[in-house]
C-alpha cells in the first residue's frame, strides 16, 4: 500500500470545484479569500475564481522545514497583510492541509480579531489537526503529494549563459 495521498493537476480541479460548491452551498459569501503561503496559494486563488471572490490576499507563514519536519510554532513572515483591511469583513482563510493545524489556527485567530466572520477551507485534513476546518474536500493521515510541490525544483541546466 502506498503511504502517499497522490493528488494530480485533474484530480486537483475537481476537487477545488467541489470544496468551492461545498463553501457556496453553506451560504458563506467571503468577502476576502486569504491564501496562506505557499501551500495555500494555489487553492485560494482557485477557489476565489470558483466563488467570483475578486479580492485575494495572503499570509505568508513557516511552519515545515522538510517532510515531517517542522518549527516548533509557525511563524509570520514579511510582508505582513494590513489586517484593518480585514475589519468587519467575512473571510475565507484557504490552505492546502490541515496536517497539526497549527498554522490554520493561527492564521484564524489573528483575522478573527478585525474580521466580521472567519471560516476555513482545506483540501485535506487530518485527524490529528488542531482546528477542525469549516470546508474539507477530503480527510486523510496519509502525506500528500500536491501537484505544484512534487517535483523536484528546476534549478539552471549546466552551460546555458544568461541571455
Amino acid at each position: 500500500m502506498d503511504e502517499r495521498e497522490i493528488l494530480t493537476w485533474q484530480t486537483y480541479g475537481t476537487a477545488i470545484r467541489e470544496l468551492a460548491q461545498t463553501v457556496a452551498d453553506s451560504g458563506f459569501r467571503p468577502d476576502i479569500v486569504l491564501g496562506i503561503a505557499r501551500g495555500g496559494l494555489i487553492p485560494a486563488g482557485s477557489v476565489a475564481y470558483a466563488l467570483d471572490c475578486k479580492n485575494l490576499f495572503t499570509m505568508n507563514v513557516e511552519f515545515y522545514t522538510g517532510v515531517g519536519t517542522t518549527r516548533d510554532e509557525p511563524t509570520l513572515l514579511p510582508p505582513f497583510l494590513d489586517l484593518a483591511e480585514l475589519d468587519d469583513l467575512s473571510v475565507l482563510v484557504v490552505d492546502d492541509v490541515a496536517d497539526s493545524g497549527k498554522t490554520l489556527e493561527l492564521v484564524a485567530r489573528i483575522c478573527w480579531e478585525h474580521a466580521g466572520d472567519v471560516r476555513s477551507a482545506v483540501i485535506f485534513e487530518k485527524p490529528r489537526s488542531v482546528i477542525k476546518p469549516d470546508y474539507v474536500w477530503r480527510k486523510t493521515d496519509r502525506w500528500i503529494n500536491f501537484p505544484w510541490s512534487s517535483e523536484a525544483v528546476i534549478t539552471p541546466r549546466t552551460g546555458v549563459v544568461d541571455a
